[in-house]
């Protein structure tokens, strides 16, 4: 039975540490340029438009104009009502839309469209740059996917409905698992990616 030695230990601690200053300095590099902070404000304000649809969270209104917050919001913030899915805590009408805010929702949301937007951002930058590798600036946006699609747990009864019961059980095991697949597919790719660029 092999033992790992104290030089294979500073060895994986030292390329562990050389990926995360690459990845640091594919970051900083891609969003010096005005076209990696153009994708990243893009790409973030997209996908949380499509995240807070998914939730079932933005809507059309009937043109009204209203705003209602819960009694103990702080409290109700943080009920689960999915997997990472939490209750939301004030309804807003503004004429033609109509919006349900959940803080941890929108959180949760905004980190996922952070990472696909760095990932993309980052992607993009090394796809243009003269000596990266050939990386395709889609690969942020198919890690995003998983993250993507949690934003649609909330339709799950209805599937399941349409479905049937004997499909209950794998979705709902799927639901729980999409978020926590996306970050770590976003993070990975990002991390990948950064390691394909130069550190200059």
């Amino acid at each position: 039975m092999s033992t790992e030695t104290p030089t294979e230990t500073m060895a994986a601690a030292a390329w562990t540490t050389s990926l995360v200053r690459r990845t640091g300095i594919a970051i900083r590099g891609a969003l010096s340029q005005r076209e990696g902070v153009i994708i990243l404000l893009m790409t973030t304000a997209l996908y949380m438009l499509l995240y807070t649809i998914g939730l079932g969270h933005l809507g059309r209104g009937d043109g009204s104009f209203d705003l209602f917050v819960v009694s103990n919001p702080l409290d109700r913030a943080f009920t689960q009502i999915a997997p990472f899915q939490f209750e939301p805590v004030a309804f807003v009408a503004l004429g033609p839309v109509e919006f349900l805010f959940a803080p941890v929702n929108a959180l949760l949301g905004l980190a996922l469209a952070l990472l696909v937007g760095v990932n993309l951002a980052v992607s993009w930058v090394a796809w243009q740059g003269p000596k990266a590798c050939r990386i395709g600036p889609g690969a942020g946006a198919v890690a995003g996917i998983p993250g993507l699609l949690s934003g649609f747990v909330c339709c799950g009864p209805t599937i399941l409905l349409v479905v049937g019961l004997q499909a209950s059980a794998g979705l709902i095991a799927a639901f729980q698992w999409l978020v926590p697949t996306a970050v770590v597919m976003l993070l990975t790719t990002l991390f990948w990616v950064g390691s394909q660029v130069e550190p200059r």
